[in-house]
């Protein structure tokens, strides 16, 4: 099974709200998006946001530059109609981030939950990384939310990789500088725990 199979499968047999990372309000990203004070028309990219509600926060909040990545085209046709004559207001992409093609020195901001940690090889994890560091302005924001390393090692039944600070700023390289991060525990659907890492960086370079 590809990986755009795997995932229209668990949209097309799962609520939204059954789903493991489901959160109604992703509130860490909220109030940092928030102390960014990004202008509403700043470009924001949702890695991986295809189910998730943050689109419908951001809109409330006023902005208006929003696109919404995701690998299946469920998910974002179920968010489209939960969020009805809005989803208008929204660029929506379907495709695989390890061979996406975005625009050179765009977004303001890029926010990724539960979307690089699916990326278990280094030239997966490499070719996102050229991807970020071409699409993302200079000094624009990363929001990263991810598996800790006390986290289970699978998610949707796929592998993950699990991340300490350190690990991931190698990963991420010389390009992003590290402004905040904390650990958050996640309460499935099912009461599964799961600690997430979350992080700030700007991209300095």
């Amino acid at each position: 099974m590809t990986k755009e199979d795997h995932w229209e499968q668990i949209y097309s047999t799962k609520l939204i709200k059954q789903l493991g990372w489901y959160e109604p309000h992703l509130q860490t990203s909220l109030n940092w998006i928030k102390e960014f004070n990004l202008s509403v028309d700043a470009p924001i990219i949702d890695i991986g946001g295809g189910a998730s509600t943050l689109v419908d926060d951001l809109l409330d909040e006023g902005y208006q530059a929003i696109t919404v990545f995701d690998i299946s085209k469920k998910a974002l046709s179920l968010t489209k109609a939960r969020i009805g004559k809005k989803a208008e207001l929204v660029t929506w992409l379907n495709g695989d981030i390890v061979s996406a093609n975005f625009p050179a020195c765009y977004y303001e901001l890029w926010h990724d939950r539960a979307a690089f940690h699916f990326l278990t090889l280094p030239e997966q994890q490499q070719k996102y990384r050229d991807n970020l560091i071409k699409a993302l302005k200079p000094s624009g924001h990363l929001i990263l939310g991810l598996f800790a390393l006390e986290a289970p090692p699978k998610c949707s039944g796929l592998l993950v990789k699990r991340y300490s600070i350190e690990q991931l700023e190698a990963t991420l390289g010389r390009e992003f500088e590290l402004n905040q991060h904390h650990k958050e525990l996640h309460i499935t659907p099912n009461g599964i725990e799961q600690m997430y890492l979350y992080c700030h960086f700007r991209k300095i370079v």
